[in-house]
């Protein structure tokens, strides 16, 4: 079993995606912004091989347009020793990819022109995955669309359309229940009449069930469509957000809800996609929960989180530091509902300046005069009810610039990298 993340990461330097507007999308700057994706893509490689995440989801947008006229690019000739590498660094470190196109990718809509841009769309997603020399399970996951007035007329529409894609997009192909209009069971006979794999959504089924059955019996049955060729079965697993509109990914995931769901599992052969706004830092927290069992792995989140928790709440930070102190002990549950409960608290101006000082004594004995005026200047901007980004970026800049890898690494700088 893994347990991954999709698309973006929170705090991991140098992995932003960029696009532009499509009047803007010309061959130069399209060729260089998915040279930038890539080496971003890259990066997001290197952070997943050291935190051990083997599942990730690659964003639709890595080439920008990658399916639309306005981009004639032959990115995969263009960029084919880096799409090689990729794919060979994939292979090396057992990773497992994926892609999921957007909502407009519809392929059981009553118009032919949606249905052929959904085609050219899937097409799309499958040469990204074949350029990177990846087999069919790294999968491309696909909701089964509209209802139009009539759910059954369409769900015998996507199954046509759906046979007359080529068979390297089908071979890639896997489905999910959605949280609107087709449910576990609607795909359920749809994946078992087309023989198409099914992914479970957790929080779809909660927001659009088709009865009260537990998600271990529909993960059961899902399994019945995956075949040793696909790969692992796939879930999805999201929390709901407490205060947004039904079907709201949560900020973070909340661990014994996870452990719950991870518990209840019929079995251990199953890929588990997080779908949480944190991405990345859920991901380590499940896995540190599920797969470890280790205080030094809290020791090395805890170096991650000191000074972002300092800065919400020193009474969490202090409550951290004494849970740590038994190296016998693995207290994750409690661990991270203290970073939990802190990262929910709004910062005090006086916690804000605190931390700042606290990552200002790394180098304010080696820094210059002016350097260190800037810095107060800084302070008391946020003293006087300012923002703290100033202050950050300056914290950042010298960290980088006596290459403090502790701080470097620190979720501290998130929100100004």
């Amino acid at each position: 079993m893994t347990i991954g993340y999709a698309c973006l990461t929170v705090g991991v330097h140098d992995a932003t995606f960029r696009t532009c507007r499509k009047d803007r999308a010309t061959t130069e700057t399209l060729a260089r912004l998915i040279k930038s994706n890539l080496a971003s893509l890259n990066n997001i490689f290197d952070y997943n091989i050291k935190q051990n995440i083997e599942l990730f989801r690659i964003s639709s947008d890595i080439i920008p347009f990658g399916s639309h006229p306005v981009n004639p690019l032959r990115w995969w000739d263009l960029f084919r020793d880096e799409l090689t590498a990729l794919g060979e660094k994939t292979r090396r470190h057992n990773m497992r990819l994926s892609m999921h196109p957007g909502q407009y990718t519809v392929l059981n809509s009553p118009r032919e022109d949606v249905v052929q841009r959904a085609k050219e769309d899937l097409a799309y997603h499958t040469q990204f995955l074949d350029a990177l020399g990846l087999d069919r399970r790294h999968k491309i996951v696909l909701h089964i669309g509209g209802a139009y007035g009539d759910k059954s007329a369409a769900i015998e529409r996507f199954i046509k359309n759906y046979h007359e894609l080529d068979d390297n997009i089908k071979d890639r192909l896997v489905i999910e229940n959605d949280d609107k209009i087709f449910n576990i069971h609607d795909v359920l006979l749809i994946g078992s009449e087309a023989d198409i794999p099914v992914i479970y959504d957790n929080l779809h089924n909660q927001v659009n069930p088709y009865d009260d059955r537990a998600d271990a019996q529909w993960i059961e049955e899902a399994s019945k469509t995956w075949r040793t060729k696909d790969g692992r079965q796939k879930v999805h697993y999201s929390q709901q957000h407490p205060d947004k509109k039904t079907g709201s990914h949560s900020e973070t995931i909340d661990l014994g809800a996870f452990l719950t769901f991870y518990n209840a599992f019929p079995n251990t052969d199953v890929d588990i996609m997080l779908e949480v706004k944190d991405k990345n830092l859920s991901a380590v927290k499940c896995i540190n929960a599920a797969e470890r069992h280790h205080i030094k792995y809290l020791e090395q989140e805890w170096a991650k989180y000191k000074y972002l928790v300092l800065e919400h709440s020193p009474q969490n930070y202090q409550s951290i530091r004494n849970l740590l102190k038994d190296k016998a002990a693995y207290p994750v549950v409690a661990f991270y509902q203290l970073i939990d409960e802190a990262l929910q608290t709004v910062p005090e101006i006086g916690h804000i300046i605190n931390a700042g000082q606290h990552v200002w004594g790394y180098f304010k004995k080696s820094c210059d005069a002016q350097t260190k005026k800037r810095f107060e200047k800084t302070v008391e901007r946020v003293r006087a009810g300012g923002t703290a980004l100033p202050m950050k970026k300056l914290l950042l800049k010298e960290a980088q610039r006596n290459n403090e890898i502790y701080l470097l690494d620190s979720l501290y700088f998130k929100d100004v990298i």
